[in-house]
């Protein structure tokens, strides 16, 4: 009997976890849509079957395949990806507040592309693509390097994130004053990438941030069961005969290159790192990496999408930035979490 009553609970489990992954599927398309149709210029219902023809309107099929279109794809792509990042920082913390913009990751990453994109503004050689993400992801790992050294000075799960709130704080002043020689034609852009949007994202840079995150986030999938392990304890994954070294150096890889892929461009963005997952963990009613990992993927694409959906149509024609709005929705989320935390040890 207690046989039959595991089986069903487990076979419940299993179609509970399908419907949450087609519900994250069906909503991503469903706001995928809605990002193609709305915004400031309206596009006449009659026009939609010919721009996907490729016929009909050149203006119209201009804004909707060569600006909402990819700008979409890059918030789903990012969106992710940044999801991702934040659940491979949790599991590597064991800390359900870690994420790359609170421990100042992204800000790492943020003021190195800064100072490439200043360093080269009016140089006949440009950094493209590779040199953007490269720029990225060492201003993440010098970043992730000085959090790594003070979680080993210090126990307490408060003064960490404090401490890597103290670290984005100093990289962003650092970017602010050297956005400052910039040429005032540049200070605009710089300023808008400074605070996280997907505005002006082309196919290329699809591709390109496609290339990264795709590759990366499989890598993490293929590390679902290390991760279960590790999460169980050290000396649990070290009996199973995990190398606790070379794992932990992987996901502080894959994590600093999903966050710099992110923050190469799109600048840094709130709270989707660290809300994501907790939402997801809530949806799917389990923990298990090999869930969370593509769950927390889709869950991302599906946040990123809704967030840049309000920037661009709640003020039309101007735009807010996305991390206004993804901390809007994310912070209420790290405060519940707090809040729970300090209940569970008090109670």
């Amino acid at each position: 009997m207690d046989r039959k009553n595991i089986l069903r609970t487990g076979k419940r489990k299993k179609a509970s976890c399908k419907r949450v992954f087609w519900f994250l599927f069906l909503l991503a398309a469903f706001l995928m849509a809605a990002n193609l149709c709305a915004g400031s210029i309206r596009v006449p219902a009659e026009e939609w079957i010919m721009i996907f023809k490729g016929r009909g309107n050149p203006v119209y099929r201009d804004i909707v395949m060569e600006i909402r279109f990819p700008r979409a794809m890059a918030a789903a792509v990012l969106g992710g990806g940044l999801a991702l990042s934040g659940y491979l920082l949790q599991a590597f913390f064991n800390n359900p507040i870690a994420g790359p913009f609170i421990l100042g990751i992204s800000s790492g990453a943020k003021l190195m592309v800064a100072l490439v994109m200043i360093l080269s503004f009016g140089q006949a050689v440009q950094p493209g693509f590779a040199g953007m993400i490269g720029a990225a992801f060492a201003g993440a790992m010098i970043s992730m390097g000085f959090v790594i050294v003070i979680s080993k000075a210090i126990d307490k799960m408060s003064m960490l994130i404090v401490s890597g709130i103290m670290i984005g704080y100093i990289c962003s002043a650092i970017t602010d004053f050297l956005v400052t020689f910039a040429e005032d034609t540049d200070i605009v852009n710089l300023h808008n990438w400074s605070k996280g949007s997907f505005s002006g994202i082309g196919w290329e840079h699809v591709l390109a941030a496609g290339a990264v995150v795709f590759p990366v986030a499989l890598g993490a999938f293929f590390l679902s069961k290390p991760i279960s392990a590790y999460e169980l304890g050290e000396a649990y994954a070290q009996n199973l005969g995990l190398d606790l070294k070379r794992f932990r150096i992987r996901l502080v890889v894959l994590s600093s290159l999903l966050a710099a892929c992110v923050t190469a461009f799109a600048g840094p963005v709130s709270f989707v790192g660290i809300a994501v997952p907790h939402l997801v963990r809530y949806l799917l009613g389990t923990s298990r990496p090999v869930l969370m990992i593509p769950a927390c993927f889709l869950g991302g694409a599906v946040f990123c999408l809704f967030c840049d959906f309000l920037a661009r149509i709640l003020l039309a024609p101007a735009e807010l930035s996305i991390s206004t709005v993804t901390a809007i929705f994310g912070a209420p989320v790290v405060l519940y979490i707090l809040i729970r935390r300090k209940r569970g040890k008090t109670g």
